[in-house]
């Protein structure tokens, strides 16, 4: 079965919008700032060693997604031939819960976002990082807490790529997981530049929450009915 280029990249998008791991490194560069205030390069190397923890952490938690899948196939007689539809159900589902909470937007969304109860775990955690070896520490424990808000294209995708030798998924993950922290490598590069602050990215996201949520969402709902459709 071939992997459809457009569906990965896609959901990758549709997870790198997310306004959840957005938020998350916010807070870090807030902390370094705080932390190191007359010290901008502190900026640029907790940005890099935070965001450098989420795309390994992620790299492996695909790999365990893609052996689950495998094993579950294995396990359940002719699930292989109904895994598309499944995965393109489960798609249009989590699409729905984003657009629905671009129009009815309530913080803490099921899927959509982290949970109000985990938030100020996360907020303590992340005040602690003084450094960029903090952020790199931290960024690892963080991704546990991320995963309630970012998990489901992701999981959707490792789905898709339980079709291939669990080898031959090493290079979509890595693409995956690229297109998915470039937002944050874009954050920490412009506050680093002088070109804004974090407080004004914050700002923008928390105005912007309803957007996100909306373009992510209609992004996976197209997926997901392409799958359905067989288009992909």
């Amino acid at each position: 079965m071939g992997i459809p280029l457009a569906a990965i990249i896609g959901y990758a998008a549709a997870d790198a919008v997310n306004p959840c791991a957005l938020a998350v490194l916010t807070l870090i560069l807030i902390a370094i700032l705080t932390n190191n205030p007359k010290n901008r390069k502190q900026v640029i190397y907790a940005g890099l060693s935070f965001i450098i923890a989420i795309y390994i952490t992620y790299f492996f938690y695909g790999l365990v997604i893609i052996q689950l899948f495998k094993t579950a196939v294995d396990i359940i007689a002719g699930i292989r031939s109904y895994l598309y539809v499944i995965l393109g159900a489960a798609a249009i589902i989590l699409g729905a819960l984003n657009i629905k909470d671009a129009i009815w937007y309530k913080p803490g969304g099921l899927m959509t976002e982290m949970p109000m109860r985990l938030r100020p775990k996360v907020k303590r955690l992340i005040s602690t990082a003084a450094s960029a070896k903090g952020a790199l520490v931290i960024g690892i424990f963080v991704t546990i807490f991320l995963l309630p808000c970012t998990i489901g294209p992701y999981v959707i995708t490792g789905g898709m790529l339980s079709s291939i030798e669990l080898l031959q998924t090493i290079p979509w993950l890595l693409l995956y997981n690229l297109i998915f922290v470039s937002p944050m490598l874009a954050i920490t590069l412009i506050v680093y530049g002088g070109m804004t602050g974090v407080e004004n990215v914050s700002g923008w996201k928390d105005r912007n929450i309803r957007y996100l949520h909306f373009v992510a969402g209609v992004l996976i709902l197209i997926l997901g009915f392409l799958i359905i459709l067989g288009f992909l």
